[in-house]
């Protein structure tokens, strides 16, 4: 069950939710078909649910903003992007486990 702290982004509401967030957001790139999106889901609800208001966890499902997915340079997923102040800090691609992403956020979370 996805949590309802994770942002189901779009190419309508990337500015508003991404660039122009307070926090810092780490934004999976999945899409329906990936078997390791279905895996690394559950941790980033997880992380969701622990680091409300410190952190926005969003998805963004490629195929549905393959032009969100180009821009970024996206080639495989899923891919994490962390954003701060509407800037890509961080890139982590594959399944990663709940404490290597906890160790990425780390720096950034205050």
């Amino acid at each position: 069950m996805a949590s309802t702290n994770v942002v189901t982004l779009s190419g309508a509401n990337f500015d508003t939710e991404v660039t122009k967030s307070a926090v810092p957001v780490l934004v999976d790139f999945w899409a329906e078909w990936c078997g390791p999106c279905k895996m690394i889901a559950p941790v980033l609800d997880q992380i969701a649910d622990e680091k409300v208001g410190k952190v926005k966890i969003a998805k963004l499902n490629v195929d549905g903003s393959p032009d969100l997915a180009t821009k970024f340079g996206i080639r495989s997923i899923p891919t994490l992007l962390l954003f701060q102040g509407g800037t890509v800090k961080e890139q982590m691609v594959g399944m990663i486990g709940k404490k290597d992403i906890e160790k990425k956020l780390a720096a950034y979370l205050g």
